[in-house]
This record gives C-alpha cells, sequence and structure tokens, in this order.
C-alpha cells in the first residue's frame, strides 16, 4: 500500500510545565546557548510562558498564575516535565471540526492562545495518552 495523502498538520511546539519559570528559562538558556526568550502571560490559560524560537518549532515553558487550574493540578500530580505537543494547522476551526467528525474527543472549545494564535486540545485518550494542542498562527502571518 503506498503512502497516503499527507496530514493538514506540522509540529509547532512541545511545552513543558515548570514550577519556576525564571529558574527553567534560565536553565534552557543555558542549554540552548541563546538569550533569545520571549516572555508571555496568557490569562485565560493561567499561565505564564517563556518561549524559545527553535529551527522548525518552539519550546514554550509553562508556570500556572495561580494554584488552580490545570497547569498547577498537573504540575501536583506529575512534577515538572512534557505537558502536551503542538500541532499548527492553517484553520484550527476546520481541523477541530474535522477531527471532531471523525471521533477525536476535544478539550473545551476553540479559543485564544499565546502570541495571537487560535488553540483548541485534544483529549490524550484520543491519541495514545498524549495530550495536544491544535494551533493557528494569527492571521497576519
Amino acid at each position: 500500500m503506498g503512502p497516503g495523502p499527507r496530514a493538514r498538520v506540522k509540529l509547532d511546539h512541545v511545552a513543558i510545565a515548570v514550577e519556576n519559570l525564571e529558574e527553567a528559562a534560565e536553565a534552557y538558556r543555558s542549554a540552548l546557548g541563546t538569550s533569545d526568550v520571549k516572555y508571555e502571560t496568557v490569562e485565560s490559560e493561567g499561565v505564564r510562558l517563556a518561549i524559545f524560537r527553535l529551527e522548525g518549532g518552539r519550546l514554550e515553558l509553562m508556570q500556572p498564575l495561580s494554584d488552580e487550574g490545570p497547569i498547577a493540578d498537573y504540575l501536583r500530580k506529575r512534577g515538572p516535565g512534557i505537558h502536551h505537543v503542538a500541532l499548527q494547522t492553517p484553520d484550527v476551526d476546520a481541523e477541530a471540526e474535522r477531527m471532531s467528525r471523525s471521533g477525536v474527543r476535544l478539550i473545551g472549545g476553540v479559543r485564544d492562545g499565546s502570541e495571537g494564535t487560535r488553540i483548541a486540545f485534544v483529549h490524550p485518550k484520543s491519541l495514545c495518552g498524549v495530550l495536544a494542542e491544535l494551533c493557528s498562527p494569527p492571521e497576519h502571518c
């Protein structure tokens, strides 16, 4: 059987939950040999981010803004580590709808994310235990 059509998504970023954003950012800055890091707070998701742009994608460190919410819960249960993998699609609304029709379970709806993106999350039970984020770049990109 030959290869099928290519997926309409590409790897966008890997998100890592951390307890102390400044310490984690310094460790990654040193390990990656870069000082290019952007900080952003995403109130709607309850996180503060340190974003590293790498060839082929981004690395996002996430610290919860409070002791409540999904990232704080994740850290309590599992400790620091990879939280999710983000997949970029040109139209997150259409991709989320297509996935839903095919039986993929989404968590919440499509909403605003960091750096002007639109996002939706795919439940880990739909992807072999991995939490995935769908994201679309801002309209002006």
